[in-house]
């Protein structure tokens, strides 16, 4: 299936619109109607026609589909179903650490969307999307271990479960990539598309392993890079004090003496997750907090169309 987004409307609400809105479901909703109303078909369905799994017969289907062997076995008569005959079974990861509550200089001056409110928004603008759609939607809120799970679910209303996982208070450690995605692998009942939201601060040798673990699983895995552009760009100016989020301590300093030190190690960093997320078979998408959530939920979405597509 080759699907297509097409957005209702090019005016994209900007972050700090979006954080005017207190509540999770009312952001998600804002951006669902107001982009992707003109969405057609599940960007994020494949084609294949690979088995899947058995179900057990019922009236009206295809007596074609009946696996005979099966029959024999067990004297039962059960059917075939393939993937393109299923909902997608979508799994959204979102990282809880204590980075992710970066709050930049600029929100003085006017209030902006974290990095994991913005995580938390284009999550919920997914399971909203998916759930419209009859897909299974589960979700799971993590930094050092899985702190809040919720189980995945087709019917509309278990929107409102997600949207009080990604709510719930959160102990803010530092992120432990490998003990997730292994958890999360050992657990997950079946395949499906796991899309991972994250500032990814932290050991990528145990990231690697993980993507890995989900991906020999079975599993279509996408990585949403959520940064704030104070991380990506460094625009400090003038004696400034930096403290840890997660590893504690402080350090005073003139930013204009790290500025290019910085700036390549961050280069270094990006090209790092991109390589490491392309060997493991993952999608991958840069997201800065600056740009509306709506629009990276139209490109994110685009791009798997492409991507399905071409499989």
């Amino acid at each position: 299936m080759n699907s297509r987004v097409t957005p209702a409307s090019k005016q994209y609400l900007p972050p700090e619109v979006l954080a005017r809105i207190g509540r999770l479901d009312l952001r998600a909703q804002a951006v669902v109607e107001g982009v992707l109303a003109g969405m057609h078909k599940s960007p994020y369905k494949g084609n294949s026609v690979e088995f899947l799994q058995h179900r057990e017969y019922t009236r009206g289907d295809d007596l074609r589909r009946v696996d005979w062997k099966v029959w024999g076995r067990q004297d039962r008569f059960y059917v075939k179903e393939y993937e393109n005959e299923t909902n997608l079974r979508l799994f959204l990861l979102v990282d809880g650490s204590a980075s992710m509550d970066y709050i930049p200089p600029r929100f003085e001056q006017a209030p902006g969307l974290t990095k994991y409110d913005y995580a938390a928004t284009l999550a919920a603008s997914l399971a909203w999307l998916g759930l419209s759609q009859g897909d299974a939607v589960g979700a799971s809120i993590f930094d050092e271990q899985i702190r809040t799970s919720v189980p995945a679910k087709t019917n509309r209303s278990h929107l409102n479960s997600l949207i009080a996982g990604f709510e719930k208070p959160r102990q803010q450690h530092a992120s432990d990539f490998h003990a997730v995605l292994r958890n999360l692998a050992e657990n997950l009942p079946r395949r499906g598309f796991v899309i991972i939201f994250s500032d990814l601060f932290g050991d990528r040798n145990a990231l690697c392993k993980g993507l890995q673990l989900l991906r020999q699983r079975g599993h279509d895995v996408a990585i949403c890079h959520i940064l704030d552009d104070d991380e990506i760009d460094f625009p400090f100016d003038g004696p400034t004090r930096f403290e840890g989020l997660e590893t504690g301590g402080e350090i005073s300093c003139s930013p204009r003496a790290l500025r290019n030190g910085y700036i390549q190690a961050m280069e270094n960093f990006l090209a790092e997750v991109r390589n490491r997320s392309a060997a493991s078979q993952c999608d991958y998408q840069l997201a800065r907090t600056s740009h509306a959530v709506d629009k990276t939920l139209v490109n994110f979405l685009s791009r798997r169309s492409r991507i399905r597509g071409r499989s």
